[in-house]
This record gives structure tokens, C-alpha cells and sequence, in this order.
């Protein structure tokens, strides 16, 4: 790879992690490539991404920026996996490295914070954002649905006490 080729490379990862939701580290040592297709395979459902880096071109990516406080992570092979969604990332590589000892979480960064280890597995047992949504839906259709009952059940109640009576008859 020339000197433009990694400098181009440099450009296209700081501004994908710059507009990133969430960018999480990984340390994936021993991955087989089946294990990592799979691993990939899992976040492009989740819309989100992820890269093996090579640590200096890293840190050259995110000096200057928000993200600098994630440098000290990059020792060893690191990955660095990323999401619009808040929570998509977290929630891949946290379910991944549950079933599969040889992923470690690192750290991440979100929202101008860099996350510890700990931060990035409790944002993974948040609902994502579309969980989120259906239930906040359910919340607000909940009364409408209630109050639509209530009023129905009035005349429903007439219309046994006639459909009773019509029987004794």
C-alpha cells in the first residue's frame, strides 16, 4: 500500500467513525476466518460494520478528533466495530464475544465519551432503537385502546341482558 492509498484510507475511517453512533474495540485474537466472516456477517444485519485495523494508521485516524482518547486501546490486533444505531454495534459484539471466548471488548466511544469495557456491555443489554420505538407505540396506543373498550362495553352489556331476557321469553 503507497503513502496515498493510507492516507485516503486514514480519510475514509476517521469520517465513518466520526458519524458513527458508536464505535466499539475489539481484540480478536485466534479468529478463524469462518468465525470472522460470521462475525461480519452478523453485524451487516444489524447495519452496522467492522474492521481489522492496523494500529498506527488507527491512531493517525483519530488524532485530532473526538475519538483520540481511544488511542491507548490500539495494541495487539484490533478491531474496531461501528453503528449509526447507538446500540446495534454493542449488541453484535457483545452477544459474539459471549458465545466465542477469543473476542474481548476493549472499550468504545460514543456521543463525545469514551467507554470502558463494562460501559459497552450495558449498552448492549438496552433495547435498540427500534425496540424502543414499538414500545413506545404500545405505550401511547394503550389508553386509546382502553378508552375504545370502555365504550363499548356498555352496549355490549345491553345486548346480553336483551339477548337473556329474549331467551326466558
Amino acid at each position: 500500500m503507497n503513502r496515498a492509498q493510507k492516507q485516503e484510507l486514514i480519510a475514509n475511517w476517521r469520517d465513518q467513525w466520526q458519524q458513527a453512533g458508536l464505535v466499539v474495540l475489539v481484540n480478536q485474537i485466534g479468529l478463524t476466518v469462518s468465525e470472522m466472516t460470521d462475525l461480519r456477517r452478523k453485524m451487516r444485519a444489524e447495519n452496522a460494520s467492522f474492521r481489522i485495523v492496523k494500529n498506527t494508521l488507527a491512531k493517525i485516524a483519530i488524532t485530532g478528533t473526538a475519538l483520540e482518547g481511544l488511542s491507548a486501546s490500539f495494541t495487539g490486533p484490533v478491531g474496531v466495530a461501528f453503528s449509526q444505531d447507538p446500540i446495534a454495534a454493542a449488541k453484535v459484539v457483545e452477544k459474539f464475544a459471549s458465545s466465542n471466548n477469543k473476542v474481548k471488548i476493549l472499550g468504545g466511544f460514543m456521543d463525545g465519551q469514551v467507554l470502558t469495557q463494562d460501559n459497552v456491555k450495558a449498552l448492549a443489554k438496552l433495547p435498540s432503537l427500534d425496540e424502543q420505538r414499538s414500545m413506545l407505540i404500545g405505550i401511547i396506543n394503550a389508553p386509546a385502546t382502553k378508552i375504545a373498550r370502555l365504550l363499548k362495553e356498555p352496549g355490549a352489556q345491553i345486548a346480553r341482558v336483551l339477548s337473556a331476557h329474549s331467551k326466558q321469553n
